[in-house]
């Protein structure tokens, strides 16, 4: 049985629509991280704390866990803790690009295989007016960088660069791969 370490609605769907079934199973871990750490180490480094969590509780099952972050000349935007830092901080991306690392670990049995995927995002210029109105849908408040993609957060997208259900929150395509390959060695 496949096991989501994630209460992400955005990584739910995304296994549904690629047809998984599984059950979610959502980790708790301390998510702080050391300063001046790589992104990329970052996300590898949360998402696997938050499959072995899991894989503790359901060591008979396949685990996935991702963790996703947004970063904007070398910072990190997360969540926004109100309606001003994610003003703040969709105007730090207005005009700009970013990235968009998800980090992810798949344990099944003793096999561990952990990841990152990175996508370049450019935004078009964001009124103060638009920005105002788009975080008064409450829709930032929950999304890493206070964007949605999948959401109203797409009219603010001129470009980007790699893979798309990336910046949703897991790299579907690559996740289906790795979960292919373990079911192939098992059988």
């Amino acid at each position: 049985m496949l096991m989501l370490a994630s209460s992400s609605p955005r990584r739910s769907e995304l296994l549904k629509m690629a047809g998984y079934e599984f059950t979610v199973v959502p980790a708790k871990i301390n998510e702080t991280f050391l300063r001046g750490t790589p992104p990329m180490q970052i996300v590898e480094q949360l998402s696997t704390h938050k499959a072995q969590a899991v894989a503790k509780q359901h060591p008979e099952d396949t685990v996935l866990a991702a963790d996703t972050i947004v970063v904007f000349k070398g910072r990190i935007l997360g969540k926004p803790k109100d309606a001003e830092t994610a003003k703040a901080m969709l105007k730090l991306l207005s005009g700009n690009v970013h990235q968009v690392y998800t980090g992810y670990t798949v344990i099944s049995g003793s096999r561990l295989l952990c990841g990152h995927e990175c996508t370049s995002v450019e935004f078009y210029p964001i009124s103060p007016a638009a920005i105002s109105a788009y975080v008064a849908t409450g829709e930032p408040l929950d999304k890493a960088g206070a964007y949605g993609i999948q959401g109203r957060g797409a009219l603010f997208v001129k470009r980007i660069n790699g893979d798309f259900y990336n910046i949703v929150g897991l790299p579907i395509a690559k996740i289906h791969r790795i979960l292919n390959n373990l079911q192939e060695r098992s059988e």
